[in-house]
């Protein structure tokens, strides 16, 4: 499950990502990301990881459909989690999109959200 976090503004958008994502949740999740991006021409993301368990088939589609439409059009990627697993992920993603990507564990979600704040526009 996709659900939008409340300390979203402007062209920062948080979502946690919990359970396993379904292909309706990128039909929530896209059309969010798309409308910032509409109104202020770049995004930046927070994904805050709580008892997270992959995607299913239709949704890693998705995802890779997400990374290659939108791969200039993300400033930056925090991620958040505690796993290391979840760590890992932020490398293996930053090939795949020109966005600045960075790891936080979950007790520095603060942390992260100053970091995306960081000369936003």
């Amino acid at each position: 499950m996709i659900t939008r976090i409340d300390k979203s503004k402007d062209n920062i958008l948080g979502f946690t990502l919990s359970g396993k994502l379904h292909d309706e949740d990128y039909k929530f999740f896209v059309p969010a990301v798309d409308e910032v991006i509409a109104s202020h021409g770049k995004v930046r993301l927070l994904a805050h990881f709580v008892d997270f368990h992959g995607w299913d088939l239709h949704a890693g589609w998705d995802d890779i459909k997400f990374a290659t439409t939108h791969c200039t059009k993300v400033e930056r990627i925090a991620l958040v989690g505690d796993k290391r697993w979840e760590e890992w992920m932020a490398k293996v993603c930053k090939p795949f999109t020109m966005a600045k990507i960075q790891y936080f564990d979950a007790t520095k979600i603060d942390e992260a959200w100053e970091w995306l704040e960081e000369d936003a526009a």
